[in-house]
């Protein structure tokens, strides 16, 4: 039997790194972008099936997943990697920017975590995994519309963890808890940092896969992953 995964929200960061894994481990992938030519190359390299998708369109979410029912013959692992962060002063946001914001951030994450529970039920198990960040616990300044966003994304990760654990379906969160390396986005040490003072998507990607392959009995549903320099 094929073991199949979905990554929605995909870039150069976490979710490349896991599809990287998740291909290593022999699973079928299917990935997920507003901007489809920015998957092509991960597509080439993992043997994955790329789509364009908003995350916030209940159409677009359907279709996604529709197309993955004429391909699957199962879905075992869902990764929501999708998210909008937006920075302002309180008294200077725009309203429709921060609708866009939560639509993307949470209410993209509600769609996709339906639609991977409906078929997860059917087959009695899965593992249905978001992505979070400081903000999922923690209010900055100048960053509320992403700090709603992430702290509705973990309230549904929670709700959804408690409902479907005793179906065979794991639900996790992810406390992304500091800056993540990406030479492509020039996000990496500077010559006078400290070594790892930056998550290594890497290894973040490996602490995903130890959830999806953790027994029943002793399941997670929440993991804080954090550079050493990071404050507690």
């Amino acid at each position: 039997m094929s073991r199949n995964a979905l990554i929605f929200g995909v870039g150069s960061g976490i979710s490349a790194s896991f599809a990287r894994v998740l291909a290593r481990e022999g699973y079928k992938l299917a990935v997920a972008s507003r901007h489809k030519e920015k998957l092509d190359a991960l597509a080439a390299e993992t043997g994955a099936l790329a789509f364009s998708a908003d995350v916030s369109r209940i159409d677009h979410v359907a279709s996604v997943f529709g197309a993955l029912d004429r391909e699957f013959d199962r879905l075992d692992v869902v990764l929501y990697n999708a998210g909008q962060r937006m920075r302002g002063a309180i008294a200077e946001l725009a309203p429709s920017k921060v609708a866009h914001a939560l639509n993307v951030t949470a209410f993209g994450g509600f769609l996709v975590g339906q639609e991977a529970a409906r078929r997860m039920l059917k087959q009695g198990s899965g593992a249905i995994l978001f992505t979070g960040a400081s903000a999922s616990v923690k209010g900055y300044p100048q960053s509320a519309a992403f700090a709603m966003g992430k702290f509705a994304l973990r309230g549904l990760a929670q709700s959804m963890a408690r409902e479907l654990a005793p179906k065979g379906i794991h639900v996790a969160h992810f406390v992304i808890d500091g800056q993540v390396r990406s030479e492509e986005s020039g996000r990496v040490e500077g010559r006078d940092d400290p070594p790892d003072s930056m998550l290594d998507p890497d290894a973040i990607a490996e602490t995903y896969l130890q959830i999806v392959r953790q027994p029943r009995s002793a399941w997670t549903w929440e993991v804080e992953l954090r550079p050493w320099v990071e404050r507690f």
